[in-house]
């Protein structure tokens, strides 16, 4: 019998006493995949914080090096570790979304394998989603890290987004957004399920806080509570597109890809799917398209990469015939 209930007789009528499963209050999700380096040190900064009603979902994207016994360890120390081993790597974007289907928590918070997070962080995150309804994402500002953990440079996002307009927001954050580490920071699970979560495309976490500054206030803690590594295998150490896509799903290897113009598509997609007025909509749908009528030469050379792709493509396909016509 299942240790969480019993049966108590009464004649033939038996009665299910069912006593209470505690549901965590915050669900931490973090991806990885042979993140063995810093791992120890990334879980540990998360286990050792002041706030502790809290479960650390890891979703193991079929790592070959030693990050599944790491992880089977912390499991066995602290109950609130569940690990989750995958053998196959299905890409960044699944595996970021795996662990928001497996959320408990009314809170929830990416975590990469390699940052690391002052023993205050989610308290003070946790604090401001308790107190402010309308703030639908709270996270402190960032130190950027190398390799050994001694900081290079602070790093302020600034998108302390506490307009009452939709539309104000999202323009500011377009306007504003750089490292994306608002991305890490603690935000309303039911919320973040209403988006389209993380895609299998460059810039997609750029596109997720764009969708989630439509449905509420980002409240930027005024403390350097995050702390971003930055080193030679990290994700945005490699600019090549091709990395990237291989990144975010290694299935699109052979595939042609444009960034650009599907985040665009993206963007306004979430427009028409905001909690927002017909009006704001349209002035926002006004907003993504101007922003792709200025960067045109960005989206000319990303269609020229592509069309140069299919060149090269067709060319190896057609066979040449005897004399090479």
């Amino acid at each position: 019998m299942c240790g969480s209930c019993r049966l108590i007789g009464l004649g033939n009528v038996y009665t299910t006493l069912v006593s209470p499963v505690h549901t965590p209050k915050l669900s931490i999700g973090m991806p990885v995949h042979n993140g063995e380096r810093f791992l120890r040190e990334t879980m540990g900064s998360l286990l050792s914080q002041t706030f502790r009603d809290y479960e650390l979902v890891i979703s193991d994207n079929g790592s070959s090096d030693e990050t599944e016994a790491i992880c089977r360890s912390f499991a066995a120390q602290d109950g609130r570790v569940r690990y989750i081993r995958h053998h196959v790597n299905r890409g960044a974007a699944w595996n970021y979304n795996c662990v928001v289907r497996e959320a408990k928590g009314q809170y929830f918070k990416w975590a990469a394998a390699d940052d690391l997070c002052a023993a205050e962080y989610l308290e003070r995150c946790v604090y401001i989603l308790d107190n402010c309804p309308d703030v639908i994402l709270s996270y402190p500002k960032t130190v950027i890290i190398d390799e050994e953990g001694n900081p290079k440079r602070p790093y302020d996002d600034q998108l302390h987004l506490l307009s009452p307009h939709a539309a104000e927001r999202f323009r500011s954050l377009m306007t504003l957004i750089g490292e994306c580490n608002a991305v890490f920071g603690v935000m309303r699970l039911q919320v973040l399920r209403r988006t389209a979560l993380i895609a299998n495309y460059i810039a997609s976490d750029v596109a997720l806080l764009a969708e989630l500054s439509l449905h509420g206030k980002f409240f930027q803690v005024p403390d350097e509570l995050f702390f971003r590594r930055d080193h030679v295998r990290a994700s945005s150490s490699d600019k090549s597109i091709d990395s990237q896509m291989m990144f975010f799903d290694p299935a699109q290897r052979a595939k042609i890809v444009l960034p650009l113009t599907r985040r665009s598509r993206e963007n306004l997609r979430a427009v028409w799917r905001a909690p927002v007025r017909l009006s704001e909509k349209l002035q926002l749908s006004t907003d993504v398209l101007w922003r792709a009528v200025r960067a045109r030469d960005k989206y000319w050379r990303e269609w020229c990469r592509a069309g140069g792709q299919l060149l090269r493509r067709f060319g190896t396909a057609v066979p040449r015939t005897k004399g090479g016509r």
